[in-house]
Parts: structure tokens; sequence; C-alpha cells
């Protein structure tokens, strides 16, 4: 923020990272150039399988047999972080059902449902920024 002191509040665009943008109702929507900060201090974790990875990449939800491990004592309605299983992060989004609840689940049951992830880089690139 020092060196766009010496720009003008004409010429300046922006400053910093845009983590998301408010609705016109009022609400505000993260979008995915967050990640990278949320992924450093999130008390909520899921690390996908293999398998899974181009399917949230695409905008899906997460089912119970993508899920490689998940924080413990997670409730039901809480952000979460996805990393695939070599800790890279993935995207976020909310979880569906608490960690306990998950376990007792059929394989192709819904955990966490699809916020955002990196691919939007590439399907949403005219109105991201």
């Amino acid at each position: 923020m020092r060196r766009a002191i010496s720009v003008g509040r004409d010429q300046l665009m922006s400053v910093g990272v845009c983590f998301g943008k408010f609705t016109k109702s009022g609400k505000f929507k993260l979008h995915i150039t967050a990640l990278d900060y949320l992924a450093q201090y999130a008390k909520f974790k899921l690390w996908i399988k293999p398998n899974g990875e181009m399917q949230f990449l695409y905008g899906n939800h997460i089912a119970k047999a993508h899920v490689g491990r998940i924080s413990e004592d997670v409730p039901e309605h809480q952000g979460i972080v996805i990393f695939s299983m070599a800790d890279v992060p993935l995207g976020f989004g909310v979880t569906a059902r608490s960690t306990v609840d998950i376990r007792k689940l059929q394989p192709t049951d819904i955990v966490v449902f699809h916020q955002a992830d990196v691919g939007e880089y590439l399907r949403e690139q005219d109105t991201l920024f």
C-alpha cells in the first residue's frame, strides 16, 4: 500500500488481493483468490483422494468415496478447505454432515458442498476480478 501512494487515485485500480465481492443483496461471496490465505489458517480441512480431485475441480460436490482424511470434530454446515493428498489446496466448501455422521454414510452420499475451486480461474476468468 505504501507503493500505491505514489500512483494517482484516478489511475489506481486496486491494491492487494481480492477476497470476494458483495452481492446486490448485501451478502459477501468469497472468491477462490482467498484460498491461499484460508488454507494457512483453516481449522477444518479435508483431503480428497486422487480419483475425486477432477470431479471437485469441475465444480461437483464431494462424495464420501472420495474422502481421504478429514479433520476431527467438524460440525455440520461448517466451512472447510479441500486439499489434495499431496497437501495442495484445491478449494473450499461447506460440510453436509458432521464428522461423526460421515462415518455412517454410504459411499455415494455427499459429504461437502462445493463452493469454489482452483478450476474457477479457467471457468470464470471474465467475472473473477
